[in-house]
């Protein structure tokens, strides 16, 4: 609703309604005050009434009694100096005046209706008659000697009384002119630190509104640090945004192009002809083909046909259905004899409207190694499987072998065997000893002892060859072996069993058409550590070699070179042997199709923290270590 009259500018409304306020306030206040003040001015005047007459009175009694009743006269005209008091007078006990302030005693009667008032002044005290709003007495007997004498009179001045109360309002005026004044121009200041920025706020968003993209008014000035200043900067922020974001449109288009360019999954958005809309480099990296040839074709003309039947099923199914796929398991691969690869694919719409789907986005994930790693796995654990069985066929061969061994003892002894017998005899116990040992091997890799314990090195190595000795003989593999009877090392020796099976085992593997296979292990020191003592062992072959791409591999999980025959954990599994024993692992490899020598060697070095010792005449002593 408008008001008639009322301003419509902000500083002047302000103003206006804080005039309006203190009008009222004051005027309320004045009204409140001078009604408190009249009516302590009446108590006021009333008490010095009757103390005047009090005072009158005392001082005649005084006079009487020192026989100087003229200086009743002197005490009347003094308090008629009173600036209170308007007229004193003494009279008698009927009233007749005897002493005036002013003027003559004869010209100036008694008013009647104080003469009416003297029967009801009975008792000794002062008494204050209100004739009327402008006379006001007050009177006392006076007495001498328990006898009435007279009256003192004292008549107040009401225009005194009148004028404290005008002074008061008098300074209440001068006060609320100040005070109004000072609010004007406090409020006047306040309202040009307020209306000043508000006005400024508003030219701001007129322009803002005029030219949008027009930067010339901004950032607006902030002269002022209150909430209006807060809401100014929160006005150039959100303009600064507003121009940040129409000019930095492309470069967010930008950024979501690298975002998906180098999202570390495959994304490719369909058409409803199921054709590349766009791809990024993740995916072209999946499928092996370039950027350039999925753009505006079909899933066929870029992916294998059975794995772009798939694919067009799921984005179709996606445009008809308004649903998204997810965890679609694809397996192909691109070229006839490539390497197969499974990925796991999850479509889901974009929509340009809430009832329409414009584009399909197909998320692809690469989970080849996940599937490997699986077969892995399985073909591990029938490893281990068969490892289980044939560690429980070795323990059932031993009671027969060891009731065979008996036998063939007491057949070998027998008085009555003739020579040609007890050759077979002996040859017999030969191979039933060979059988024994090649049980005895087989428990030894599946038996792993709880503690380490001292291991004689020559046993444990010879104990590997002797399980691949058939395979050595075999391919025509030359074994030479350097390491000393009586070199012992601190460790599991089951855990070291496997190490060195699985190093001849690559070993083996490398030299199809035969070749040197060389073993040593002597006490060393680390060469990384002089003080620390051990055992360095060498693994050599003049097989086929690797390459530095496969020698930067070969101690990951899963990573073979055997598709069919290796599961890759292997040299992982021996690399995480040796740290547990805290040693070290090298190798130096030099591939066949680089010319010259090519092989692989092997070298690890096992700390030995349990010095062996010997015994000699001198006593007990430590084994010296050689380097």
């Amino acid at each position: 609703m408008k008001l008639w009259g009322w301003p419509r500018s902000i500083r002047f409304q302000l103003l206006f309604g804080l005039l309006l306020l203190e009008a009222f306030s004051l005027l309320l206040f004045a009204f409140v005050l001078v009604r408190q003040q009249a009516r302590e001015t009446a108590e006021r005047a009333q008490q010095r009434l009757e103390h005047q007459a009090t005072s009158v009175a005392v001082q005649a009694e005084q006079a009487l009694k020192d026989g100087h009743p003229d200086l009743i006269g002197v005490s009347v005209i003094m308090m008629g100096q009173a600036p209170s008091v308007e007229k004193a007078k003494v009279t008698d006990s009927q009233g007749n005046v005897l002493y005036v302030s002013d003027g003559s005693a004869g010209d100036q009667p008694l008013e009647p209706a104080l003469l009416a008032r003297i029967p009801r002044l009975t008792e000794n005290k002062a008494y204050f008659f209100p004739i009327n709003s402008n006379d006001w007495e007050g009177v006392r007997g006076i007495r001498q000697h328990g006898i009435l004498y007279g009256y003192a009179w004292v008549k107040t001045d009401r225009n005194w009384d009148r004028e404290q109360l005008y002074s008061i309002l008098r300074s209440v005026a001068i006060f609320g002119i100040i005070w109004v004044a000072a609010s004007i121009v406090l409020a006047w200041g306040l309202a040009r630190s307020i209306t000043g920025p508000l006005a400024l706020l508003h030219r701001g968003t007129r322009a803002l509104m005029r030219s949008p993209e027009g930067q010339t008014h901004f950032p607006l000035p902030v002269t002022v640090h209150n909430e209006i200043g807060e809401l100014i900067e929160n006005f150039n922020r959100m303009v600064a945004s507003i121009e940040e974001q129409r000019a930095g449109l492309s470069d967010t288009l930008s950024l979501l192009d690298s975002m998906l360019a180098n999202a570390p999954i495959g994304l490719a958005f369909f058409d409803r002809r199921c054709r590349f809309v766009r791809v990024n480099r993740i995916f072209a990296e999946t499928t092996g083909i370039p950027l350039s040839r999925h753009l505006g074709r079909t899933v066929p003309e870029v992916i294998p046909t059975l794995v772009a039947h798939q694919l067009e099923k799921a984005v179709q199914g996606v445009f008809d259905q308004d649903k998204p796929v997810r965890d679609l398991e694809v397996t192909g691969s691109v070229e006839l004899n490539a390497r197969a690869w499974t990925w796991i694919v999850s479509a889901y719409p974009i929509h340009t409207t809430p009832s329409e789907v414009r584009w399909v986005g197909l998320i692809v994930m690469d989970a080849s190694d996940r599937k490997r790693s699986e077969e892995a796995l399985r073909k591990t654990e029938k490893l281990a499987a068969t490892g289980r069985l044939a560690a429980s066929i070795a323990h059932e061969i031993n009671n027969p072998l060891e009731a065979i061994t008996n036998l063939l003892y007491l057949l070998s002894n027998h008085a009555e065997l003739q020579e040609p017998a007890r050759s077979y005899v002996e040859m017999a116990e030969h191979e039933v000893r060979r059988i024994s040992e090649i049980t005895q091997q087989t428990l030894r890799f599946y038996r792993q002892s709880t503690l380490p314990a001292r291991t004689n090195l020559s046993e444990l190595l010879d104990s590997v060859l002797s399980l691949h000795q058939g395979r050595l003989r075999n391919l025509g593999i030359t074994v030479e072996r350097t390491y000393d009877s009586n070199t012992s090392l601190y460790c599991f020796a089951g855990e070291l069993r496997q190490v060195f099976a699985n190093l001849i085992g690559n070993a083996i593997d490398a030299m199809p058409a035969g070749g040197r296979l060389v073993l040593r292990a002597r006490r060393s020191r680390d060469w990384s550590d002089p003080g620390k003592l051990g055992v360095r062992f060498q693994i050599a072959d003049t097989g086929s070699g690797m390459t530095p791409e496969v020698r930067k591999h070969i101690f990951e999980p899963f990573f073979t070179t055997k598709e069919v025959t290796g599961t890759g954990l292997g040299l992982w599994v021996s690399s995480e042997i040796v740290a547990k024993h805290k040693g070290s692992m090298r190798v130096r490899s030099r591939a066949e199709h680089l010319g010259g020598n090519c092989g692989t060697i092997f070298e690890l070095f096992f700390p030995d923290e349990h010095e062996p010792a010997v015994v000699t005449d001198a006593g007990v002593q430590v084994m010296p270590s050689a380097v």
